[in-house]
């Protein structure tokens, strides 16, 4: 058999060897519907990941940063994307005992792109949060 159009991906480096390496996680396991700040199930697994970390290393603080494609009105972009990383945050103070001190939330809005915004793809892996050392 023949088979065309495959791509394997790379062996993914763990959380902390992203933080280690280059100071930030960037996670797009972490979903919300449409115009909402109310965190999806299915990013439960990459919270417990992240909850995990930093249970690991009480020492580490991180800003929690969301972002968003460039659909929306910049201010409503920067509102949404704060209340984002605010949820992230305030789920894994609850959820993991993390000290408050240890975690910010800052909300750029749709300031930072990583890809373009000309494709459903592109807003995709613009629509983001990032963990970033402090």
């Amino acid at each position: 058999m023949l088979f065309r159009g495959f791509r394997f991906a790379e062996g993914g480096k763990t959380m902390r060897e992203q933080l280690d390496e280059e100071g930030k996680i960037i996670t797009h396991g972490i979903l919300f519907d449409p115009d909402s700040y109310t965190i999806k199930g299915e990013s439960y697994k990459t919270l417990k990941d992240i909850g995990r970390l930093l249970e690991d290393d009480p020492d580490l603080r991180l800003s929690i940063e969301g972002h968003t494609d460039s659909d929306g009105s910049d201010e409503h972009n920067m509102t949404l994307s704060q209340n984002r990383a605010a949820s992230v945050r305030d789920y894994l103070i609850a959820t993991y005992g993390i000290e408050a001190n240890s975690l910010e939330a800052k909300g750029w809005g749709e300031s930072k792109p990583i890809d373009t915004n000309d494709s459903a793809e592109g807003k995709a892996n613009n629509r983001r949060v990032e963990l970033v050392r402090l």
